[in-house]
């Protein structure tokens, strides 16, 4: 079973950046695909931006590009969500996701473990 724990949210004043961590544990950190998705009040969970076992390969929504960038480091067992020039519309909890095959994916449903999320709050 894989447990995933994020940190490093919080409340950042507008133009400001968070790193936001995903911690890993229970598999091979190696072997995972990793994805960040989030939710803004009142809508549904979306994607963010996932990237390949390697780390070579990332891919990104459209509304983040830019202004995310997603990493990991296999040797710590991370994924990283670095997020610049936050804005108010930002503001949400933040999922990391974990799957067991390899390739980037943008849907909720090709992944298997989920964080409980972490909170960023961004004020104007």
């Amino acid at each position: 079973q894989v447990q995933l724990v994020e940190s490093g949210g919080g409340l950042v004043q507008a133009g400001g950046s968070l790193r936001l961590s995903c911690a890993a544990s229970g598999r091979t950190f190696s072997t995972l695909s990793m994805g960040w998705f989030r939710q803004v009040p009142g809508n549904e969970r979306e994607f963010v931006a996932a990237i390949g076992w390697t780390g070579f390969s990332a891919v990104y929504a459209d509304s983040g590009k830019g202004r995310f960038t997603i990493s990991r480091d296999n040797a710590k067992n991370t994924a990283y969500l670095q997020i610049n020039n936050l804005k108010p519309e930002d503001t949400g909890v933040y999922y990391c996701a974990a799957r067991i095959y390899s390739g980037t994916r943008s849907s909720e449903k090709e992944y298997q473990y989920w964080g409980q999320g972490t909170q960023v709050t961004v004020s104007s």
